[in-house]
């Protein structure tokens, strides 16, 4: 059973003793992203999440970090989104109070050299490449682009190559001390731990002190037709992203759209993939996602699908979509969606870090905590008549959002069969 308490300082932190396992997992997860930046910083989240691995006064290397973990056998990393960044180290759990240690030392008492700075923009530049090169990554972020604009929610969680390549050491600095403290963290140990869990929390953390938090802009949502995104890419393959403006975070509807969102392309039995791959032969990667932020969220079918059949895709998109307005889901196919959602979260939930990761990102996005356990009973009270209620909300002409990446450079096109 997990248990949540506060600090002295304010710092949030959650414990989950596991049974029947030998790790346990430390992440600390902050409240702040890309969406917290501005056109000058736009960046600097995923780029200071880097930084933390450069060198402390105690550790004062990257290899001196990387090799105290490595010698104790350590999994950890850390991960920049849009609404939080976290840092996580899982180990055997004998060693969860080093894990503890370091994680603090590197949150507590970096550097930040602007030499490395200056040396890590090249591998900044580098990942920025790597998505962009990649469609079947950047297709998210193409897609978020034609729902957001240029916004927060609409730019590069990594930055633009010019605003990054202009950072500098008082940068990270003052965003440390705006974004990084007791107000915006959570710390959080899962798996095989011990009764003391608080009091090394305490002991490592407890110097990380009140900031003055700067909060994000909310989203705006505001449509009024179907909206048309092409990044254009010389390729052999186009890949597609048509979605739908939807629910954010904690909405009553959220586990409605999630269990329609399995039904669409949530598995190799949904219905998108049936249609679009196996009937079909159109894609080989194909799958619905719903997306859900604090101030927004949105359902969308990304694919890689032939250049010259996009329309074709689309239209059975479409179709699939429109269908759930008009028919009730089957009482079997339900049943069957449920029972999917259960048992991948019970399988993934056997892991410490996975555990973590699900109690802290509930807390950080919601406000509070929600138990597997929890889940589950929301998921089970999902009725059919919920989930074409909810389709006939979303499935909408002025909520369509259709982004394209490949050799193309006129939208009419797409314009012409972009409806439902």
């Amino acid at each position: 059973m997990f248990k949540q308490t506060k600090l002295k300082n304010g710092l949030k932190l959650i414990t989950i003793p596991m049974t029947g396992t030998k790790t346990a997992t430390i992440l600390v997860m902050v409240k702040t992203g890309s969406k917290y930046e501005n056109r000058k910083n736009n960046g600097i989240s995923h780029f200071l999440e880097h930084m933390f691995f450069k060198g402390t006064k105690k550790r004062p290397t990257s290899l001196a970090i990387a090799g105290e973990l490595d010698s104790v056998g350590a999994e950890f990393n850390a991960f920049t989104s849009k609404e939080y960044t976290g840092y996580w180290v899982k180990v055997d759990s004998s060693k969860i109070k080093l894990a503890a240690e370091i994680v603090s030392d590197m949150l507590l008492n970096s550097k930040f050299d602007a030499k490395e700075i200056e040396r890590e923009k090249g591998v900044i530049m580098e990942e920025i490449n790597m998505r962009r090169d990649n469609p079947l990554i950047n297709i998210e972020d193409v897609f978020e682009q034609c729902l957001y604009g240029d916004t927060p929610a609409g730019w590069y969680v990594s930055g633009q190559k010019e605003s990054v390549l202009k950072f500098n050491r008082q940068d990270f600095l003052n965003y440390f001390n705006s974004q990084y403290g007791a107000k915006s963290a959570i710390v959080c140990l899962a798996g095989n731990i011990k009764n003391n869990s608080e009091k090394i929390v305490s002991r490592y953390f407890s110097k990380l002190k009140k900031n003055d938090f700067q909060d994000k802009t909310r989203v705006a949502e505001k449509q009024m037709k179907p909206e048309i995104k092409i990044s254009y890419k010389k390729t052999n393959q186009a890949t597609i992203s048509l979605g739908v403006r939807a629910l954010p975070f904690g909405h009553k509807q959220e586990f409605v759209l999630k269990i329609m969102s399995t039904i669409l392309g949530g598995s190799m039995s949904s219905r998108l993939f049936t249609e679009l791959r196996e009937k079909k032969g159109l894609a080989y990667y194909i799958r619905t996602e719903a997306e859900f932020y604090t101030d927004s969220g949105y359902l969308t079918t990304p694919a890689g699908v032939p250049v010259g059949k996009v329309e074709e895709a689309i239209k059975i998109i479409l179709s699939e979509y429109k269908k759930l307005t008009k028919v009730l889901v089957g009482e079997k196919e339900l049943e069957k969606t449920k029972d999917l959602i259960r048992g991948r979260s019970v399988i993934r939930l056997e892991a410490s870090d996975d555990m973590a990761s699900w109690y802290t990102e509930h807390l950080i996005l919601g406000g509070k905590v929600l138990s597997p356990e929890e889940f589950f009973k929301k998921i089970d009270l999902v009725k059919a008549g919920d989930i074409k209620k909810l389709a006939d909300e979303i499935f909408q002409n002025s909520k369509l959002n259709l982004a394209v990446i490949g050799p193309f450079k006129d939208k009419k096109k797409f314009e012409k069969i972009l409806k439902f």
